[in-house]
């Protein structure tokens, strides 16, 4: 099989495309065909480094849709020929840029027949994500207020599109170009990020029982500002590695809680793939795919998702 491979750690020009032996599936595993895997800005953190993979010479990518072509001899879940999509890869497993990939099972769920491989790609680690921080950590209720800065972003996309379906009143952030897309997945109220009086448009609209952020360093302290008593902030990137409390009293007499979420550590995530493909299915749900690309291009797809403004996510297709 080809697949996408580095063998030290550094920019993109350590990615390879190499032939390698097909893999055989462990006893809990699936052996998948890849039709899509998605590109996400992590993939780029463990190539160059400052994540490190479980070993080297290392296949990137977390996300994966294709069509189970053999199972492991434990695997009850599901057969050949099954078309399902996973996730949370590429960590301490192999990752998905490849014409094969080995998946354990509890990372996969089954793909709807209306769902593309494409789309199940794109959605896939963000939609856990998403789902990881507004509904288990956040528990975002019906009627609350959720502003989700970066909308149009792969976790944003899909986050705006989960609190919709949730009932809550969604709030987010977006360059103007995005706006009338997110204004069509689900939210009520879209604003420009760069906005001198963001802070006060924020709390026109009503101040926020959730915040998803994923510019925490940057973002804090207007969070901390705009935030209702009882708010949870939920965190999942940062540029900086601190984050400071512009006042740490102001922020106790709110009871703001500030929840670190990473997708690796969802403790069920073939279940949370499963309740996506639920909504995908109703089509309350839907990935956007923004560029596609060959995996003689992985390289040029991990320069594009950090440098590129675009909506949703970037997918390969081998």
């Amino acid at each position: 099989m080809r697949a996408v491979r580095y063998h030290e750690h550094g920019g993109t020009d350590v990615l390879t495309t190499e032939e390698l032996m097909r893999p055989e599936p462990a006893a809990n595993e699936l052996l998948v065909a890849v039709h899509a895997a998605g590109i996400n800005p992590v993939d780029t953190y463990f190539r160059e480094g400052s994540y490190k993979p479980a070993t080297l010479p290392w296949i990137p990518g977390s996300d994966v849709a294709g069509v189970v072509s053999a199972v492991g001899d434990d695997v009850t879940e599901f057969k050949a020929g099954d078309e399902i999509y996973a996730t949370g890869l590429g960590n301490d497993h192999p990752g998905t840029c490849a014409e094969y990939a080995t998946v354990p099972v509890e990372l996969a769920a089954s793909l709807p027949d209306s769902v593309s491989f494409e789309q199940a790609a794109a959605g896939a680690l963000v939609g856990v994500t998403a789902w990881q921080s507004l509904i288990a950590t956040a528990n975002l209720q019906p009627a609350e207020t959720v502003l989700i800065h970066g909308g149009s972003g792969g976790v944003g996309h899909m986050a705006v599109q989960i609190a919709n379906a949730t009932g809550a009143t969604v709030v987010t952030t977006a360059s103007p170009k995005y706006h009338d897309d997110l204004d069509a997945m689900g939210a009520d109220v879209v604003l420009d990020y760069a906005r001198d009086d963001l802070e006060d448009a924020i709390e026109e609209v009503g101040k926020p029982d959730v915040i998803l952020d994923h510019r925490l360093d940057e973002y804090l302290p207007l969070d901390c500002a705009v935030a209702a008593k009882g708010c949870r902030i939920v965190a999942i990137g940062n540029e900086d590695q601190e984050a400071t409390f512009p006042s740490v009293p102001a922020a106790r007499a709110k009871t703001l809680s500030v929840h670190h979420v990473s997708m690796f550590n969802t403790p069920d995530i073939g279940d949370v793939l499963s309740r996506l493909a639920t909504l995908m299915e109703a089509g309350a749900l839907t990935p956007r795919v923004h560029q596609t690309y060959d995996l003689a291009e992985v390289g040029a797809a991990h320069d594009d998702v950090l440098a590129e403004s675009f909506l949703g996510k970037l997918v390969v297709t081998p």
